[in-house]
């Protein structure tokens, strides 16, 4: 990646989302981004009475995130009650048996490592665990009130060679040594138990609500090498780890080298889910059962359903059902399982403008139905947490200070490709304009990926342009292009051998069609995106004799060349199953695929953005399109490396910066 018999009772239709607007007298700008608050995780208590989420913001004077931990009444007759503030970043969330406490993850205190805390209704927090280096993740078993989590630990792959690292120990070496994971347990105040360390890592892990069983998705070690080709789920119980058949998401697979995340368990114990996660196809739910004492493993059946892939929700309601996210032409709705048969629920037709961030629910008895919430964006407003209760009453608005905002009006169009498909995506206009206006200038912010989408909402994105350009006046068209998810097994799978071409033709076309409808302006089109929306962005200017003039350009941790992809990225796999094998197995497709040689068509003047530590898409990349511009095409670049950055820019300063430069950079060249 560059990666039910008892209906659940809240509405995700559009309508449920809007209002009567107010007056809307506030102009939106990059400075606004600061002020944006979001809910990043919620949680349900044990009687579905109260739910806990954590609050993500900006603290602008220390230039970083801010995470509080808050409590709502599900009624939706109660305000939210503020439970931490010392900006321990509390994530993570498990309600306590008794309703009465949270335990969280969280970073107290300076330079503090990540610990399991304790954390009451009142406020008051206790460290449950106190490991030097930290821990690494832990879940909660309720019934046995007991709380499970892991630490990093080195092994070492002894060898011919073994005797030379010890003796030359400063030397950082490809292998011989490991990252791995050791499983504790700890209950009430007693001292913690060591109960596994079977010298893999382990990336996640769900344990069962009587602390009987222990889910685990590991790895030989913690690189992204092994965990997208080699990871797996294993199950501990009873002092020994069995591995259910692998064969359904690695060998059997469609492609080996899935991503395993979203691991839960029902509430008997008896079987868990999670979603494998493939490049380049779509994403699948895993489904683990244990009969007579041996597990087996299938796909679920998911029908014309797409399961939503990176960033899975899977939420058991009953033994034998459980909900998840589903993509569909922009929207993300919510759907169920119930013994292998899936249901879908809400409209998932293209015109919603509806996506569901994030579910949580109890689980439904004979006496009480499942309570069910969920944080949800639309085209209205951003994000806010809903309940089941009521019909769909809103629980939390985090961003009650935007409702004077400006904001664009936010549609999914479709238009036809070169060769016949339809291709569609959201599209963003400016506040006021309307049908019949003069054509505005055009920003193609193209998503990263590719196997994933942009959403029919309002979202404040500075890596993929979305509000703060249409805030400034310009048409945004996010083309959900060749191998984006929500249209079809096939429209996913198209890409594979096709990159920069296919893709590229869905995009240029995207822009004719808005074009012709008098929304662009031909002569004012620019493009950006990130990641694989950067690759996108390369492709496009270095076609030659290109049917689209592009005026400007911004370039975000965009590949160049996919050849050093497969060497230097930290997932090899990526470009192995695009490019249908090694470099050395498809070097007519490596070349096809790489704009580097196209680098003598550029004209475009071109805003490069990077961060400094990107192993995703190192840069490299964004130092070798920066070379060619300057030194040799003479054209207008500036090359932004974000000092200790990873992917992603954290600081609010970084993110900032970007929109700030970007609109610059168009505003000049484009001649708005």
């Amino acid at each position: 990646m560059r990666r039910a018999l008892v209906p659940l009772l809240f509405v995700l239709a559009v309508g449920h989302l809007t209002a009567a607007p107010p007056e809307r007298t506030h102009s939106i700008t990059p400075a606004d981004y600061a002020t944006v608050n979001q809910i990043t995780e919620i949680a349900l208590s044990p009687d579905g009475k109260q739910v806990a989420y954590s609050l993500g913001g900006w603290d602008a004077k220390a230039d970083r995130r801010t995470s509080s931990l808050w409590v709502v009444d599900t009624d939706g007759k109660g305000a939210p009650k503020q439970i931490t503030k010392d900006r321990g970043g509390d994530r993570h969330l498990r309600w306590s048996a008794d309703g009465k406490a949270l335990y969280t993850l969280a970073n107290r205190g300076a330079k503090a490592k990540t610990q399991v805390w304790k954390v009451t209704l009142a406020g008051e927090t206790t460290a449950v665990t106190n490991v030097p280096a930290g821990v690494t993740g832990f879940d909660y078993a309720p019934k046995a009130d007991t709380v499970f989590y892991t630490v990093d630990a080195k092994a070492t792959d002894k060898d011919d060679f073994t005797p030379l690292r010890e003796m030359f120990g400063k030397i950082d070496y490809g292998h011989g040594t490991r990252t791995v994971s050791e499983l504790f347990a700890v209950k009430g105040e007693a001292k913690p138990e060591k109960v596994l360390a079977d010298k893999r890592y382990i990336r996640e892990f769900a344990v069962t609500a009587d602390g009987k069983k222990v889910a685990m998705i590991s790895a030989l070690d913690d690189t992204v090498i092994r965990s997208e080709g080699e990871s797996r789920v294993d199950v501990f119980e009873n002092g020994k780890v069995v591995t259910p058949p692998t064969e359904c998401y690695r060998s059997k697979a469609a492609s080996p080298h899935a991503w395993l995340e979203g691991l839960a368990w029902n509430p008997d114990g008896t079987r868990f889910a999670f979603c494998a996660v493939f490049d380049a196809y779509p994403a699948e739910i895993v489904i683990g059962e244990l009969n007579e004492e041996k597990w087996s493993t299938a796909l679920m059946a998911r029908a014309q359903l797409e399961v939503r892939g990176y960033g899975s929700v899977i939420r058991w309601t009953r033994n034998a059902e459980f909900t998840f996210l589903s993509d569909a032409a922009g929207t993300v709705t919510r759907a169920s399982c119930l013994n292998g048969r899936v249901r879908p629920f809400g409209t998932g037709v293209p015109a919603s403008t509806h996506t569901v961030y994030d579910i949580a629910q109890t689980v439904s008895t004979k006496d009480a139905p499942a309570v069910s919430v969920a944080v949800i964006g639309g085209n209205a407003g951003l994000p806010v947490l809903r309940t089941s209760r009521g019909g769909g009453t809103v629980l939390v608005d985090p961003n009650p200070h935007t409702e004077n905002w400006k904001f664009p009006s936010v549609e999914h169009v479709t238009w036809k490709s070169s060769d016949g498909a339809s291709v569609g995506g959201p599209l963003e206009l400016p506040f006021g304009w309307k049908k019949g206006d003069k054509p505005l200038p055009l920003v193609v912010a193209i998503h990263g990926g590719p196997t994933t989408a942009s959403y029919n909402d309002l979202r404040f994105d500075p890596h993929n342009g979305r509000l703060y350009f249409a805030a400034a006046g310009y048409a945004v068209l996010c083309p959900n292009y060749r191998g984006s998810t929500g249209y079809g097994d096939k429209f996913v799978t198209d890409l594979i051998g096709n990159e920069n071409d296919i893709d590229v033709k869905d995009i240029v076309t995207g822009i004719q069609h808005l074009i012709k409808e008098g929304i662009a302006d031909p002569e004012r089109v620019a493009v950006m995106g990130w990641s694989n929306g950067g690759y996108l962005t390369n492709c496009l200017i270095t076609m030659k004799n290109p049917p689209i003039k592009i005026k400007a350009a911004s370039s975000g941790a965009g590949i160049l060349d996919t050849v050093a992809e497969w060497g230097f990225n930290d997932e090899p796999a990526y470009p192995v199953v695009f490019k249908k094998g090694t470099p050395w197995e498809q070097p007519e497709i490596y070349k096809k695929t790489s704009p580097t040689y196209g680098l003598g068509n550029v004209t475009t003047p071109t805003l490069i953005h990077v961060g400094a530590n990107d192993e995703r898409c190192p840069p490299g990349h964004s130092r070798m399109l920066y070379r060619a511009l300057r030194e040799y095409n003479k054209v207008p670049t500036q090359l932004n490396v974000y000092p200790n950055q990873p992917h992603g820019l954290g600081p609010l300063s970084f993110r900032t910066a970007k929109m700030e430069w970007d609109l610059a950079w168009f505003e000049k060249y484009m001649n708005k």
